[in-house]
């Protein structure tokens, strides 16, 4: 009975991160071929299963492409100014905007992982330095960083206002920091292990 047991637990640690990983990237790819796809099937007496994703991408590079052109950005930054003016709508728009910026645009800012204190203990967080000034907040926060704390096993955070000298940067990827907070601390990053024979 114990090995049946034994089976049945290395069955679920094998099959659930693949099933979970499989089913992540049906839906996203569902999502993102319905952007266009939807319009497409009522067009086309036969439907290719990919081709309003492969159009989605291609109208999305399109749209690129105009943005850093001179006359088109013009166009572009108009609609943001319009945008940025309407109650309600300003504040989601410029939050969406920010977040998507901070994650592929230029300036990356979950590119760096922080070690922080808690105070009054020696326990440590991991999390991600957003900001190198929070002082823009207010001048008491002068001398402070943004680190983001994600939790584990769900999408949701602590936004910490840390003292600076209470900040370590970790010399590991933001991935392999993602990886470690999300699995609670069970994958992740792990120094390569020296051998002791």
């Amino acid at each position: 009975m114990k090995r049946l047991v034994k089976y049945f637990v290395n069955g679920i640690i094998t099959i659930v991160p693949i099933g979970l990983v499989i089913y992540v990237i049906v839906q996203v790819f569902q999502f993102l071929d319905n952007l266009l796809g939807r319009f497409l099937r009522q067009e086309m007496k036969s439907y290719i299963p990919g081709l309003g994703l492969l159009l989605s991408i291609i109208l999305i590079t399109c749209i690129g492409i105009l943005a850093t052109n001179y006359v088109s950005r013009r166009i572009f930054d108009l609609a943001d100014q319009i945008l940025k003016k309407i109650p309600f709508v300003k504040s989601l728009y410029a939050i969406v905007k920010e977040t998507i910026e901070s994650l592929i645009g230029k300036k990356r800012s979950f590119s760096q992982v922080a070690l922080i204190t808690i105070p009054g203990t020696s326990m440590k967080m991991v999390g991600f330095l957003t900001s190198d000034d929070a002082g823009a907040l207010t001048d008491s926060l002068s001398g402070y960083v943004t680190v983001y704390v994600p939790q584990s096993f769900q999408m949701a955070g602590l936004t910490l206002l840390v003292p600076r000298e209470d900040v370590e940067l970790l010399p590991i990827t933001a991935e392999e920091a993602m990886r470690f907070i999300l699995s609670a601390g069970v994958a992740g990053y792990r120094k390569e292990s020296v051998s002791t024979d």
